[in-house]
């Protein structure tokens, strides 16, 4: 891939704060898979430090550092053309209800430095645009379906801290934009599905049966207790919860085209496959990839507090505007993520 080169002649250059995460992972490949020069903040809170496939890539730079830390994330803008805004503590159901109030706290103050930082270098240097990682829980409150771009402020606010406070974040993103003229775009990714997640690293464990969570997402947390023999099945709740599971690649796809489209100005989008797949349908399709010859068998645990029944996005507008479709099927994402889970399980590292 040739360089994505300015009219300066230098590489154009975009900070990805939350670099060595999950969904930032995908972002910093599709980053340097375009041409741009990339540098990445992380403090490696969640899973601890993890190798990425970039972290020697000529074009990449890693900086081991706090976002809290607004002076340091003001000089790293200083000289880079756009920032995504992507580093939050994020996990599951199981982490949202363990981590309540450190999600709230930490999150805002996280995306105060981010601002902080943005609207300074937008002042003094040259940078572009902020893009924030919002999420699909801004929603959670949602009583009609598909949830479209606006809803989320004509429903009540989230009843969970994550929720409420990834609304804050849009919220930041308005005011920092209204009172400063920073440019933005919202992005909301749902049900990231890929490769990559570790157990979370936390004082507090939080069981399925006889098997520890990893305090991440739906499909690690199933692959390792369908891999550690758990049988029947525990599934929190009815198992009808409907998600839209969204392949890691296509969803860093989508935010990066949502950085550079001139469309995208100081406008939201979801992100997200139009798939729709209930938790029963994903926890069968893993269990035969596991284990072929047995019969499927689940039983239902009682559910979070804040286990949203329905997650289902509008995904017109990030089509119509930005051209953005997320192709990859839910079968050809666990074709890959279930080895890979394994693998991991195999190594000690969930």
């Amino acid at each position: 891939m040739t360089e994505r080169v300015a009219e300066d002649g230098r590489v154009e250059k975009v900070l990805v704060t939350g670099s060595a995460g999950f969904i930032g992972g995908y972002v910093v490949e599709e980053l340097l898979a375009r041409g741009y020069e990339v540098v990445g903040i992380d403090n490696h809170s969640k899973y601890g430090k993890v190798a990425k496939s970039y972290d020697d890539h000529p074009r990449y730079r890693l900086v081991e550092a706090d976002v809290q830390d607004g002076e340091l994330v003001t000089e790293v803008l200083a000289d880079c053309d756009q920032f995504i805004a992507g580093a939050a503590m994020i996990g599951g159901i199981s982490y949202f209800h363990t981590y309540a109030y450190d999600l709230l706290a930490t999150n805002e103050r996280i995306i105060a430095s981010s601002c902080d930082a943005a609207i300074g270098a937008f002042r003094e240097g040259r940078l572009r645009k902020v893009t924030y990682l919002s999420s699909s829980m801004v929603f959670e409150s949602a009583t009609s379906w598909p949830s479209y771009e606006g809803q989320e402020r004509e429903i009540p606010p989230p009843m969970s801290s994550y929720g409420f406070q990834k609304l804050a974040v849009e919220y930041f993103a308005r005011a920092a934009h209204d009172q400063y003229g920073l440019p933005f775009t919202i992005v909301r990714p749902f049900n990231c599905v890929g490769i990559g997640e570790m157990r979370a690293q936390g004082e507090v464990e939080v069981l399925s049966g006889n098997v520890k969570l990893a305090m991440s997402h739906v499909v690690p947390d199933l692959v390792q207790k369908v891999v550690k023999g758990q049988d029947p099945l525990r599934i929190l709740g009815d198992g009808h919860q409907v998600r839209h599971y969204t392949y890691g690649g296509d969803l860093a796809r989508g935010i990066v085209t949502a950085m550079e489209h001139p469309a995208a100005l100081n406008e939201d989008f979801n992100l997200s496959t139009d798939r729709s797949t209930t938790v029963l349908e994903l926890a069968e399709k893993i269990w035969r990839r596991v284990n072929s010859n047995k019969p499927f068998r689940w039983v239902s645990d009682e559910p979070f507090t804040h286990d949203v029944q329905r997650r289902i996005p509008s995904t017109g507008k990030a089509r119509e505007v930005l051209g953005f479709e997320a192709t990859t099927t839910l079968d050809e994402m666990l074709d890959e993520v279930v080895p890979w889970v394994v693998d991991a399980i195999d190594r000690g590292l969930i």
